[in-house]
């Protein structure tokens, strides 16, 4: 698969996580109440495991050559490291009087470029030849 193909099957599975997560912390931030915290945690949990079954069956289909606990380990632990600078990201500007719903797009721009060099080159590296 062309490497432009992939990126763009590589931006529907994020905008599925950004979207669905956007709108899970909404319900939970604004329509429930909920502090943003326990919000964004619910909202990162579903859009997570959204996100890895596009990238795992669709997106990256094609280099599939490790096992499942080790694309799912891998993917587990570089989503960590994200999700505690995402976190980090969005506390930071919540503290300096930014809504989280401009903390959503601020922390997205940033993970666009990092989640597709790790997915890219260490999730689901190509096969070496």
């Amino acid at each position: 698969m062309s490497p432009t193909r992939r990126f763009f099957k590589y931006m529907a599975g994020g905008s599925v996580y950004f979207w669905v997560g956007y709108g899970v912390f909404a319900i939970c931030y604004s329509l429930l109440g909920w502090d943003w915290l326990p919000s964004k945690v619910l909202a990162d949990a579903i859009g997570w495991t959204l996100n890895y079954l596009i990238q795992r069956f669709w997106a990256f289909s094609d280099q599939i050559h490790l096992s499942e606990m080790k694309h799912a380990g891998r993917y587990i632990f570089i989503e960590s490291i994200g999700f505690a600078i995402d976190y980090l990201i969005i506390w930071g500007l919540k503290a300096i009087g930014i809504t989280p719903y401009i903390g959503f797009f601020v922390s997205s721009a940033f993970f666009t470029v990092w989640s597709w060099l790790w997915y890219r080159y260490w999730v689901f590296p190509e096969r070496r030849a």
